[in-house]
């Protein structure tokens, strides 16, 4: 008590070396505690608090983002248009994670779109400038130079989705290939032979991931995969509308699609009554994401469950984690973190 009253005396703050020195652990634990870090064990995490409390520590956010050229900032980046992100319910349900998670902390969320080239090249000087302390990286392509240009600016990054298998930065991702197969399994099982898919672009990796899950479900079951039953899409539902116009042109006796995203699960589903097909008794339709657009469907939507809002809180999760240590997990050397969260199949009354 005595040499906490003598720092009192001098006026001068506790600082974060004394908090760890009294807690019996390193600064950078301290700091991960500070910023909500979760990595940090219950039995420190209390140990940390304890010592804060008792040597009167309080964080002077300025100066220690001046010091430690913080900023207490972090961008939300999504290299798509405007119009698509309001269109999609998957933007919104990531960033409502995103902003419940950080509710909690000092830190302050930026929305930047990226969608054009001119958007892609402010961004750069914007990130260039270090104004942010962290990315988290929404909807990238596999050929998208953004990722890349992090890691050369060394500024934390998670990214919702991994580029390829290869992926050097953290990734949070649901389990495409497994939602892809119960999809494909759930036609199987209610009885249905022609089975088409409506993919998403294929230069996301998760797209490639659900056509695949769905060509494994086929093989396995002793099914031949019939390449005219699939047609691309593009996540969009006039994308939706124009590959279920092609299938049907193609292969007019299908009884089944998988439309692999709900958004174009609802343009096939337009084409499908303007065509008199009926669901599910000409046609059953499983889509994928489970949005608010599959329960509104009429008939209502199977569709493959992917918890977007949980994506999004573990992806804050893991950036918190790079920015309390301050440097890409690529520099440390470490083995890349790559969250994958379960996938599940809603049944509805369109298959």
């Amino acid at each position: 008590m005595a040499g906490h009253g003598a720092r009192g005396r001098s006026g001068r703050r506790p600082t974060l070396e004394e908090v760890a020195a009294r807690a019996g652990v390193g600064r950078g634990t301290v700091s991960r505690v500070i910023n909500g870090s979760p990595r940090v064990s219950e039995a420190t995490r209390a140990a940390v608090e304890a010592a804060v409390a008792e040597l009167g520590y309080v964080p002077n956010t300025a100066a220690r983002a001046l010091a430690a050229n913080r900023t207490d900032a972090i961008a939300m980046v999504v290299p798509e248009p405007e119009t698509r992100f309001f269109s999609e319910p998957y933007f919104s349900d990531i960033l409502k994670g995103v902003g419940a998670q950080l509710s909690d902390t000092e830190m302050q969320l930026l929305l930047i779109f990226a969608g054009s080239d001119r958007e892609r090249r402010r961004l750069a000087q914007y990130l260039a400038a270090h104004r942010v302390d962290g990315v988290l990286l929404v909807s990238v392509h596999a050929d998208d130079p953004l990722p890349d240009l992090l890691s050369q600016l060394e500024i934390p990054a998670v990214i919702s989705g991994p580029r390829s298998e290869h992926e050097t930065l953290p990734s949070v991702d649901s389990d495409n290939y497994g939602g892809g197969r119960s999809a494909v399994e759930h036609l199987i099982a209610r009885g249905r032979s022609r089975i088409a898919t409506i993919t998403g672009r294929l230069d996301v990796y998760g797209a490639q991931r659900r056509i695949e899950g769905y060509r494994d479900a086929l093989e396995d079951a002793g099914r031949e995969v019939d390449e005219r039953l699939i047609a691309p899409g593009d996540f969009t539902e006039e994308g939706g509308r124009r590959a279920m116009r092609e299938l049907l042109e193609r292969c007019p006796d299908l009884d089944a699609v998988f439309a692999e995203s709900d958004v174009m699960a609802a343009g096939a589903r337009q084409v499908l009554r303007e065509a008199g097909r009926r669901l599910p008794d000409d046609v059953a339709m499983v889509g994928y994401d489970d949005s608010a657009i599959a329960r509104h469907m009429d008939p209502p939507l199977t569709s493959v469950r992917q918890p977007i809002e949980e994506m999004g809180r573990a992806m804050i999760d893991l950036l918190l984690d790079e920015i309390a240590d301050r440097r890409p997990a690529i520099s440390r050397g470490l083995e890349r973190r790559q969250v994958v969260l379960p996938t599940e199949l809603v049944a509805r009354a369109s298959s």
